[in-house]
């Protein structure tokens, strides 16, 4: 075998070498392909989530808060703060909590209420619950539903990361008061009545705890 057709055989098996090596680093194609683009570094992310809040009007606050407002600001910051975080479905969030916490007070259980207020909030609840069963009364109350709901302010602490919403709604429910002898002594079961409450919530933004705590109440 004359040197120029070993040389030969020695490029092309380099040759069939790297070819193989570049398949097992790259894998194999099929079809036609687009070529994946590039995906943005850290920093371009964060400029990509800025501009969507900041480059325009968000219909998820403006919906809620007046553009350009104290607590439009605030929400605003909290969404930087956790991404994932939306007004709307917090606001649906609270429709639910009031109903179940509402309710809960009205019928004296201390132990579902426990976990959704603060602990001075807890305490006031708790003394007028004592004070019903210290008095022999009972509450008989049926929720209606929330006839209103709307956010009343916003607003956000960057150095402890707390966000804080306050809500106004107004409820519709039945209830009646009984003594220890079950007469009612207050209130009409088929009268519906509205109550009115203003509740702000808190959380600690990106937490992993998901869940709002009322940390005020105002009727």
């Amino acid at each position: 075998m004359n040197s120029s057709l070993l040389s030969l055989l020695v490029l092309a098996g380099i040759a069939i070498f790297l070819i193989l090596r570049l398949r097992s680093v790259l894998g194999t194609r099929e079809g036609h392909e687009t070529p994946a683009a590039p995906r943005p570094g850290p920093s371009e992310t964060r400029r990509r989530d800025f501009e969507v809040i900041e480059g325009g009007p968000d219909r998820d606050i403006t919906d809620h808060v007046e553009d350009g407002s104290e607590s439009a600001r605030a929400l605003a910051a909290m969404k930087l703060a956790e991404p994932g975080f939306s007004v709307s479905e917090f606001l649906q969030g609270a429709r639910g909590a009031y109903e179940m916490i509402l309710m809960a007070f009205e019928n004296g259980d201390v132990d579902e209420l426990r976990p959704f207020l603060a602990e001075d909030v807890m305490e006031t609840f708790e003394t007028v619950i004592r004070q019903r069963q210290e008095q022999g009364l009972t509450i008989d109350a049926s929720f209606i539903g929330v006839r209103e709901l709307t956010l009343d302010s916003a607003s956000f602490d960057r150095a402890t990361g707390v966000g804080e919403i306050t809500v106004r709604f107004v409820g519709e429910l039945t209830s009646v008061v009984k003594n220890a002898d079950g007469q009612v002594i207050e209130g009409d079961p088929n009268e519906i009545k509205r109550q009115r409450d203003v509740w702000t919530f808190a959380r600690n933004m990106g937490a992993e705890n998901p869940n709002w705590e009322l940390v005020a109440t105002d009727g």
